[in-house]
């Protein structure tokens, strides 16, 4: 029988298929469309101290191979989904990691603080790297200094294990890992989306309202993939790899590249089951190949042969 657990830093994981945030709303919405119980862990839409509205339509399009969105983070708010949410969530065996978006370090650092005593959460994903707010996380999530001084007040603030998730609109994500190391970060998430725009060719103007985007999906799989290997080589901390998983293939992809577990995000707006479908389906070829556990595949394409 394999073994699907992962250890992901102090996170212990039942197996190594999460929900990637902004793409499973705050997990509950799709319970009556996917059993939430056999996922390794839920990603939260992102939070902010207050709810937000997000950007004007158009926000969504359709590109060859993935998809655009400019949501601008819009949200419940902290407070609502502490009381309202999370209570519907814990018990569940997935680990619950709420996803925190802030205009400032101070941002940042209240909501961890917010849901420190939350024995529900079992760990923060900052977003540092979203393309779609015109201010915020996106200065943080490009300078090697700030952002260390922002993970080094965040992990002040809490107890519980802080993840970072990287950029890959910047020169080099694997610098930006080493500063979230050297600020305390507990595990890196990579990638976030890549800034793109698409144009209507019929009314000459681009096609969102904001007119860039991040752009997600299988188009952006090889490049995920390449930050990933980068990251797992230069900086010691586990990896959360995303990025245009849909298939068995992809996982064991980045699992293979370094990665200790992935998150799955554009694939769940076409079929809300698609991640419970690659526990199974990696279970399958597992248990085929005779692998005994996960563990054991993390990193492997790098070992000497």
């Amino acid at each position: 029988m394999t073994d699907l657990s992962t250890r992901v830093g102090p996170l212990r994981l039942q197996n190594p298929i999460l929900t990637a945030s902004g793409t499973f709303g705050y997990g509950l919405e799709f319970a009556e469309r996917a059993d939430l119980r056999r996922l390794g862990g839920l990603v939260t839409k992102g939070l902010s101290l207050e709810p937000l509205a997000g950007n004007p339509p158009v926000r969504i399009a359709e590109t060859r191979g993935g998809m655009l969105n400019s949501i601008g983070l819009q949200n419940i708010g902290v407070e609502r989904f502490l009381n309202d949410v999370l209570p519907g969530l814990t018990g569940l065996p997935p680990k619950v990691i709420v996803n925190l978006f802030g205009y400032d370090q101070d941002d940042y650092v209240r909501l961890a603080e917010r849901v420190d005593p939350h024995p529900g959460v079992a760990a923060v994903e900052l977003n540092v790297s979203c393309p779609n707010v015109s201010k915020g996380g996106i200065e943080f999530g490009h300078d090697p200094e700030i952002l260390c001084g922002l993970v080094r007040r965040v992990r002040s603030a809490t107890g519980k294990p802080v993840i970072v998730k990287l950029s890959p609109n910047v020169t080099s994500p694997a610098a930006l890992g080493q500063a979230a190391s050297a600020g305390g970060a507990d595990i890196l998430s990579a990638v976030n989306t890549f800034v793109g725009m698409a144009i209507d060719t019929n009314t000459r103007r681009p096609v969102l309202s904001t007119v860039r985007g991040g752009l997600s999906g299988p188009a952006i799989k090889p490049l995920a993939l390449r930050i990933v290997w980068d990251v797992a080589r230069e900086v010691d901390l586990p990896v959360i790899g995303i990025g245009g998983v849909e298939t068995v293939d992809d996982v064991l992809e980045f699992l293979l590249a370094g990665a200790s577990a992935v998150q799955v995000g554009t694939a769940l707006f076409r079929d809300p089951r698609t991640a419970e479908r690659l526990v199974d389906g990696l279970r399958d070829r597992l248990q085929a190949e005779g692998v005994a556990s996960v563990g054991s595949l993390v990193g492997a394409a790098a070992r000497p042969r």
